[in-house]
């Protein structure tokens, strides 16, 4: 058992010494050593989260594995951590992307590849820190701290627009950011001086204070979503990206705005998130259906992708605001959780379809250095093994079911029933939209003749390769066809939610 190890200050602070190490170490060693050394300590990062897992306790709903340390007296901020079953799906997909990452960029990254891996290693124990932290002050330093190795990423290893979209990226987070700092300063007030998470859930608001501190929160969680109309940084973000920018951008950290609604909003603001349900349900839908065409008007696979990932998050959304409408419907709480287990499914399985495509990309653009869907055609000819594995990805993404991309829209799609026909017949707009600009694209990438000479001489995929398309393939197909393990790690911490939620007022 875990129990006396401080396991979770293991898991951030491994990768991010890990990290240090590497970046410091490696103007003295060869790149092979530092880059077999990232690998390594990437490994064991995801191998602690794995012994997390292994002694998590589904029965319980509240945190396990807690740390607390006093860190500023004086303000009464503690070094507080733990995790339940909301966030330890999401430390497995950090660690176990990671990994790939690491992986990814082994042939491909020859420019400054020691500060590339530590880079990511350092970025992995601060999202670890996210997820995991119970004090407000400390959840914020991990949020802005993520914002550094992020930003180097893109801007030294990026396209010719990086320095454009790390801006605009940066720019974007961190003035959403302000806002939650302004709202948790003020719950601190209201607290009697206390950070701790779990004493703003439990703090008396009044109705015009929940729903000022639900618009902070709003703006902050919204634009790491990203929602429309605040996703514009997300494509350029992407595009201007390396291959393993992308793939944790996508993966993770697009991630961290819904387990922001679910860690903040939800239980803090429960009566103002009533009230708002309907901007928050008109606003997802519009993201599933208006982003699902321009999706659908994209030349660059990357650009395709990145919008493809703004309408799938909008599903997440949707079915953490759904479930208000559906007790108003049908008096059931326990009909409306379905919503928030679909919401966090669909996270879980959007992290590893969005990383398995953006790696197929990768693959392309390493081999021919372009990502306009223009310039292939064929590519099944010279690459069989690779046109499997992205068709299998291109069905994923599409909800084929059998595949992970199916059960969180299904289960949204379900719940919205129980709201409103017109909300679910949205919704499952995505179920036409979403195949049609994925195998639009699979088509003219994949499929006819061979018209350019880069993808004839093309080489198919190297056993490294094979090696990270197979592990997420593996994962798509295991949570298509069985997703219960995931399920069961939530079901009880989503319950203590709606409990919390069954007790706000049912009107503002």
């Amino acid at each position: 058992m875990l129990s006396n190890l401080p396991i979770l200050s293991l898991s951030i602070w491994l990768p991010i010494i890990g990290g240090l190490w590497v970046v410091f170490a490696g103007s003295r060693r060869s790149a092979n050593a530092m880059k077999v050394e990232a690998l390594v300590i990437s490994i064991a990062a995801f191998v602690l989260s794995l012994l997390l897992w292994r002694d998590f306790d589904n029965a319980i709903g509240a945190m396990q594995f807690v740390e607390r340390l006093s860190w500023i007296a004086p303000f009464d901020i503690f070094y507080h951590l733990g995790v339940d079953g909301i966030a330890l799906p999401l430390i497995l997909l950090t660690t176990f992307t990671t990994v790939l990452i690491v992986l990814a960029g082994w042939e491909v990254i020859t420019d400054r590849a020691n500060q590339y891996m530590g880079a990511f290693l350092i970025l992995e124990g601060l999202m670890i820190g996210v997820f995991s932290a119970l004090d407000a002050v400390l959840f914020y330093v991990f949020w802005e701290a993520m914002l550094i190795p992020m930003f180097l990423i893109i801007g030294i290893w990026g396209g010719p627009r990086r320095v454009y979209a790390t801006i605009k990226f940066f720019l974007y987070t961190f003035l959403g950011s302000v806002f939650m700092l302004v709202a948790l300063l003020y719950l601190y007030q209201q607290t009697n001086d206390s950070f701790a998470i779990q004493d703003m859930h439990n703090v008396a608001l009044g109705a015009s204070e929940q729903k000022w501190i639900f618009i902070a929160f709003l703006l902050a969680f919204a634009v790491k979503v990203p929602m429309w109309p605040v996703h514009t940084w997300l494509p350029d973000a992407h595009v201007e990206a390396p291959t393993g920018g992308s793939v944790v951008l996508a993966a993770v950290m697009l991630k961290m705005g819904g387990y922001g609604f679910i860690r903040f909003s939800l239980p803090i603001a429960p009566d103002a998130a009533m009230a708002f349900d309907g901007l928050m349900i008109a606003l997802s839908l519009i993201a599933v259906v208006y982003i699902g065409f321009v999706a659908l008007a994209q030349e660059d696979m990357k650009k395709l992708i990145a919008y493809s990932s703004i309408s799938h998050m909008g599903f997440v959304t949707l079915g953490f605001f759904i479930c208000f409408q559906v007790f108003a419907n049908t008096g059931n709480w326990n009909d409306a959780a379905m919503g928030i287990e679909g919401g966090m499914v669909q996270m879980i399985s959007h992290g590893f379809i969005s990383a398995a495509l953006f790696l197929c990309v990768g693959v392309m653009y390493d081999r021919v250095h372009s990502r306009q869907i223009g310039d292939y055609g064929g590519v099944v000819n010279t690459m069989p093994r690779f046109a499997a594995f992205m068709m299998l990805f291109a069905m994923a993404n599409a909800g084929l079911p059998g595949t992970s991309g199916f059960v969180g829209e299904f289960l949204v799609i379900l719940t919205a029933f129980k709201a409103s026909f017109w909300f679910a017949f949205f919704a499952a707009t995505t179920l036409i939209l979403g195949a049609a600009y994925t195998l639009w694209m699979y088509k003219r990438v994949i499929f006819g003749e061979v018209t350019n000479s880069a993808v004839q001489t093309l080489s198919d995929i190297s056993t490294r390769e094979t090696v990270i398309l197979l592990a997420l393939a593996i994962p798509v197909l295991i949570l298509g066809l069985w997703p219960a393990p995931l399920l069961d790690m939530m079901h009880a911490s989503i319950d203590l939610l709606i409990e919390h939620l069954s007790h706000s007022k049912t009107v503002l």
